[in-house]
């Protein structure tokens, strides 16, 4: 069987590390297509190495533009890699337009789909994530939810239970694998000044923030009020976008440090060691809950409704006084919640249920 792995953003890299892995170990007929839907394949070769991981056989480079522009270039892209190299199955993980184009291209050319991290939901369709991850669950014929409820979910939503395997979050593994790689790595803690539990992590990214004037102004003065309340550093490792709107709405804040994007490693570092963190990614909430940090989440939804129910993580919206009130309850939490994204053998799970159904079907 072959298989195909479709990424182009970091955050894919590393939930889809552990498959690869798993795939390596197998000595399995795989190989990767890099979209380059964030990032080129040159500024990304540095995270694979990193992350030990290899390298990627097929490299699209697309780059940014609209959403149709981009999902237009990525389906183009990927349907030429997919005739010539005749996968039996491909998988895609998440939300982006990579995961809809990848999926919609094997759809029209009867390759099977596997969607990692299938049924989650915001609901909330003003999302593009939230369009992107309901069409691919809806095209895939593998789709692994990470957790009982995106089960049900996509039961709910009248999909297959057949289709459906409960696998965990390869977000468990990839954290779990990459901890003890992060420790060997020099301390950006020590780089940054910066004291385990004594300064709190941001990211904020999501379009509907920082596309939004008023709603990123209100969170970027919510941690001007955050600092000056307790004294202590805000770290936010700044998205280029992020930089880039910050700048065109003439933002103004003057407690907040800002650094460049860091790597895996070391932004896992920096969360591990964060006494709060706030951010509006889905994946950080996931990993601060397995990590045993509170979070604040800077959305009026979110995806991860698990970490909300076992205490690691709590709403805030953009409003100051409603995030100041939120890291005012969080702070006072003890990290003894349970983590429900499993056992960090999600990739093991995912490669075993992948090989054995299309061995299935396959005569």
């Amino acid at each position: 069987m072959k298989t195909a792995v479709v990424l182009g953003t970091r955050p894919e890299i590393i939930k889809m590390s552990p498959i690869i892995r798993e795939l390596e170990k197998r000595n399995a007929d795989y190989f990767i297509i890099h979209t380059g839907q964030h990032y080129s394949w040159n500024m990304d070769k540095v995270f694979f190495e990193q992350l030990k991981l290899p390298n990627a056989q097929c490299n699209l480079e697309v780059g940014s533009g609209s959403h149709a522009e981009q999902t237009a270039k990525i389906l183009t892209g990927i349907e030429k890699v997919l005739i010539a190299e005749k996968p039996d199955v491909i998988l895609v993980q998440g939300d982006t337009n990579t995961v809809l184009a990848g999926a919609l291209a094997a759809a029209k050319l009867h390759i099977k789909i596997g969607h990692v991290e299938a049924g989650l939901r915001s609901f909330d369709r003003q999302m593009p994530e939230e369009i992107n991850r309901i069409l691919t669950d809806h095209c895939s014929d593998y789709l692994f939810a990470p957790t009982e409820k995106a089960k049900n979910i996509l039961i709910g939503e009248g999909i297959l239970e057949s289709k459906i395997f409960l696998t965990g979050n390869t977000i468990v593994d990839a954290v779990y694998q990459n901890l003890e790689i992060a420790y060997d790595n020099e301390n950006i803690l020590n780089n940054l000044g910066l004291h385990p539990k004594h300064y709190f992590l941001v990211t904020v990214h999501r379009q509907e923030n920082v596309d939004d004037r008023i709603r990123f102004g209100s969170i970027l003065r919510a941690l001007d009020d955050l600092t000056s309340k307790y004294h202590l550093p805000i770290v936010y490792p700044v998205h280029p976008r992020s930089g880039k709107m910050m700048k065109e709405f003439n933002l103004n804040f003057q407690k907040i440090t800002l650094i460049e994007p860091v790597d895996f490693l070391n932004f896992l570092q920096l969360e591990k060691n964060a006494r709060l963190i706030l951010t509006d990614s889905g994946g950080v909430q996931e990993e601060g809950c397995i990590l045993g940090v509170p979070c604040v989440t800077l959305r009026d939804n979110t995806e991860r409704p698990e970490t909300i129910d076992v205490g690691a993580n709590i709403l805030a919206g953009t409003s100051p006084e409603k995030i100041l009130e939120c890291c005012e309850t969080m702070q006072k939490k003890i990290s003894d919640w349970r983590n429900p994204f499993g056992d960090g053998k999600a990739g093991e799970r995912i490669v075993m249920a992948i090989n054995e159904e299309v061995s299935d079907v396959t005569p």
